[in-house]
């Protein structure tokens, strides 16, 4: 499997601040709010995105419970925290859950993914127009994981966040202006080249394979692939929306055209 590290940022003509701004707000987030066994869980709790909240308009309040589940094919005992009060509305848990993650791997691997990609988006972009782009790809992706829920027949009660929703709306934008681009990827304990989309393509590939296998398995996986696949989907006509465009081919490497 590829794991990206970096990419070709030569194109690149600004310094990406809002991008490192939203990085740090997701790792601001994460160690000062969510850390700590009662405060944290209490904020995650009470600001991810939950369904039924968002269809209903109202806050759904809980209690803790216990309850066996299977994992990797054994029953398993597990305290499942209450849902907390919101305020001031449900409804900015669309937002608030975006800057909210479920583990330290969880942040690593978006924040990775939102470094290597991001700066891209925002100097094609502009400020403004990314701002408006990132958080549109989120909220959308955040509704599409709602509508999944109640169509599949998913839990409604169980919480979302991550910033994955985003993140899946800015590989869209990048796949649909960098298409040729390079990015250095770790495979087979070696780091290659490779287009940018075949990386992105293969990401997008792997969450509909995901999301399938999620669906037919009777223990399911735990990740809200309906908020990737819809954020994806929605920065992809989006980014030309707000103004995107291709980048010229300047050049040509083994892989084909790429941007310098």
């Amino acid at each position: 499997m590829f794991i990206p590290i970096s990419d070709d940022n030569s194109s690149r003509r600004s310094v990406p601040v809002l991008n490192f701004i939203f990085i740090a707000v997701n790792v601001l987030v994460f160690f000062g709010l969510q850390q700590g066994r009662d405060l944290g869980n209490a904020f995650t709790q009470s600001y991810s995105l939950v369904p039924r909240e968002i269809v209903t308009g109202k806050d759904v309040i809980t209690e803790p419970q216990t309850e066996v589940v299977r994992h990797m094919g054994r029953e398993v005992e597990v305290t499942v925290p209450g849902l907390g009060p919101t305020r001031p509305s449900v409804y900015i848990t669309l937002l608030t859950s975006m800057f909210m993650h479920g583990s330290i791997m969880h942040l690593v691997g978006n924040m990775m993914f939102l470094w290597i990609f991001g700066d891209n988006l925002e100097d094609a972009l502009g400020t403004s127009m990314y701002l408006l782009f990132y958080l549109a790809s989120g909220v959308g992706a955040g509704l599409i994981h709602v509508a999944s829920t109640y169509f599949f027949g998913g839990n409604p009660l169980v919480p979302c966040l991550g910033a994955s929703g985003a993140i899946s709306g800015v590989l869209a934008g990048y796949l649909m202006l960098f298409p040729h681009n390079t990015v250095h990827v770790l495979f087979l304990r070696s780091i290659i080249g490779v287009p940018a989309f075949l990386v992105v393509g293969g990401w997008f590939l792997f969450q509909l394979a995901s999301a399938y296998l999620s669906m037919s398995s009777s223990e399911g996986g735990g990740v809200a692939y309906g908020a990737h696949i819809g954020g994806f989907l929605i920065g992809m006509p989006l980014i030309f929306l707000l103004g995107g465009r291709r980048q010229p081919v300047v050049n040509r490497g083994p892989w084909g055209d790429r941007f310098s």
